[in-house]
């Protein structure tokens, strides 16, 4: 109980501090880019495909210690994808992240198949 106390506490802590420093209000309409017509291009529904895919990869694993490999085949099409339409974004950590994640899913999709 105290870890989960712990957990909470410091995710509150750094998320006030990080959106206090960024502006409150600057944080309010970042978030309401998604409620916008225009928002939902190619690259955004690709961008927040892999961010919910890579999401369901990495939670299971922190809180129960169970990896559902399967959902690696998402994250390695998604992340290549992002690379592939990342024309606007091209941003080298964007590219670089992905590329990792190809890799990392790449690990685990063989490792469960052989």
């Amino acid at each position: 109980m105290l870890e989960v106390i712990a957990t909470i506490g410091l995710f509150f802590i750094i998320t006030t501090l990080v959106y206090s420093h960024v502006g409150l209000g600057n944080i309010v309409n970042s978030y309401k880019l998604w409620f916008q017509e225009g928002y939902w291009v190619n690259y955004n529904v690709v961008e927040a495909i892999s961010w919910v895919a890579k999401a369901a990869v990495i939670l299971p694993g922190l809180v129960w210690q169970k990896e559902i490999w399967q959902l690696h085949v998402i994250t390695l099409v998604t992340s290549a994808l992002l690379i592939w339409v990342s024309e606007r974004k091209l941003l080298p950590t964007m590219v670089a992240f992905n590329t990792l994640w190809i890799g990392l899913s790449s690990v685990v999709i063989v490792r469960n198949l052989l």
